[in-house]
């Protein structure tokens, strides 16, 4: 599994790190320059933000369209960039006033929108939903509408991050994988990840930066870790660590 450590930092990118980054559209837009990566990254939309401050997108899918293009260009190793998709969380319906079949519809509608008026940059479908049925019935909407999910090479899941039950989300991504989808998780809780990491391809989260908060800054600096690289890539080394197969114990031996 791939795993894009969440930043708000674009600057990184242009590190030579070795870590896969994730950054929000709305820390890159309007930039006049941007950091050339030297690592591979993929650009989430900033839709939970913009659905909860406004509830709407207020950002035109041409404005979007042009925004990653210049990235892909201009920062280049752009492995995918999200849609303008709709979260099914409580409090984004409650902004919008929309149903969760609303969301799903609009998130398609969308992929369908910037795949047809961009085929050459990576976006990538998004499923949404409230319960495993409810993604099923997503990922139904996109076959029926002539994208072959199956066929695609990452397809994300959306709205898991704040879900309270590790079994839940295990529940979730397992029903999606047995349709043969290589899946990322968007902002997934890295506890109890390893009981469902071998359902993705891919997942990204900003869980380091939530504990860094809470932790003395190590420099003058900075007051907290939250935004500090090296908590950063030791949180996210901790991460890779804790998810890789243990060696069986006659394995190890035989080794020695």
């Amino acid at each position: 599994m791939k795993f894009y450590l969440g930043t708000h930092q674009p600057a990184w990118l242009a590190r030579d790190l070795g870590v896969p980054f994730l950054v929000s559209h709305r820390r890159l837009a309007g930039r006049r320059t941007l950091p050339r990566a030297t690592t591979s990254w993929a650009c989430d939309s900033g839709g939970f933000v913009e659905l909860s401050l406004h509830g709407r997108w207020r950002t035109t899918v041409t404005a979007y369209i042009t925004a990653v293009r210049r990235y892909a260009t201009e920062i280049g190793r752009l492995d995918w960039a999200a849609p303008m998709d709709h979260m099914v969380e409580p409090h984004v319906l409650a902004r919008t006033g929309a149903t969760v079949d609303t969301h799903q519809h609009r998130t398609v509608t969308n992929y369908l929108h910037l795949r047809e008026l961009a085929p050459d940059l990576p976006f990538i479908p998004v499923l949404q939903g409230d319960t495993a049925t409810s993604y099923e019935r997503c990922a139904n909407l996109y076959e029926r509408a002539g994208v072959d999910l199956a066929a695609l090479p990452l397809i994300g899941v959306g709205s898991v991050c704040r879900r309270q039950h590790t079994a839940e989300v295990e529940q979730i991504m397992r029903t999606l994988a047995a349709r043969g989808l290589r899946l990322h998780g968007f902002g997934v809780k890295t506890t109890g990840l390893s009981r469902y990491a071998t359902t993705l391809a891919s997942a990204d989260s900003m869980a380091w930066s939530f504990r860094g908060r809470h932790v003395p800054g190590c420099s003058p600096s900075h007051r907290t870790e939250s935004n500090c690289l090296r908590f950063a890539l030791a949180w996210h080394d901790r991460l890779l660590r804790s998810l890789a197969p243990a060696t069986p114990p006659h394995v190890a031996a035989a080794a020695a």
